[in-house]
Formats: structure tokens, sequence, C-alpha cells
């Protein structure tokens, strides 16, 4: 373990997971994310749990997760809701509430965009890949 750990410090990557949970700020955006998906975040409420200011925060979340802190936003709550999707059979109000969407027309809008298939038909079809 000490190898493997000694070899990872000094390959630090620049962008991806490693570098996010190297990053306290970034790690604190991630958790809030992760745990909160519909909360209504903003780059300002994510900044303010990171203890940064909005251009600083932006700035650094994107240049270690590579995405910008919505558009990773976006991606875990339909990453969320393709989950509820196929495990349960929660209504489709119910997904679109836990994911963050104030309506099922919304959240069925939204999801379409990412997966471009409705979020019926993705959970009717097993076969369908999960691609996001």
């Amino acid at each position: 373990m000490y190898v493997l750990r000694a070899w990872y410090d000094s390959h630090e990557p620049a962008t991806g997971w490693g570098a996010a949970l190297r990053d306290p700020a970034v790690t604190a955006a991630l958790r809030a994310i992760h745990q909160h998906p519909a909360t209504p975040w903003t780059v300002q409420s994510l900044a303010a749990r990171a203890g940064l200011s909005r251009a600083a925060f932006a700035q650094r979340f994107a240049s270690k997760v590579g995405a910008p802190p919505l558009a990773y936003l976006t991606w875990w709550r339909m990453t969320t809701a393709a989950r509820l999707l196929r495990d349960t059979d929660l209504p489709l109000r119910a997904v679109a509430e836990r994911t963050g969407y104030a309506t099922e027309f919304a959240f069925a809008k939204a999801f379409k965009r990412e997966f471009g298939t409705a979020p019926g038909r993705y959970r009717s079809e097993p076969g369908q890949l999960f691609s996001a």
C-alpha cells in the first residue's frame, strides 16, 4: 500500500476524481451535490459551501472536475434519475422531485435531452444502455 500511495502522490492528476478529491473546496461542493441533488444549487451557494468566491470556485471546480459546477449538477441529477427509474417503481413525479425538478414536464424534457428518450420509455426498455 505504501508503494501505491507514494506512486499516486507523485503522479497527481490534473483533473478527474483524484484531483477533485484532493481539493477540500471542490470536495465540499461535490459532497453537497451528491447528498442533496434536489437542492436548487447555484454557483453562488456551492461556492459558499466551498468557502470561495463564485468566480474562484467556478474556475477551480471546472479545472479539477473537468466540467462547470452546474453542468456537473445536471449530470449527477440525470444519473440519479436513471438509477431511480431502473431500480424503483417511484412515479415520475417522485423521481422529478428527488432530482431537483419542480414538475414532471421539466424533468422529462431534461431527461430526454440527456438520454434521447422519455423517462417512461427508459424505464420500460430493460435492454437500453445506461449512458449518463
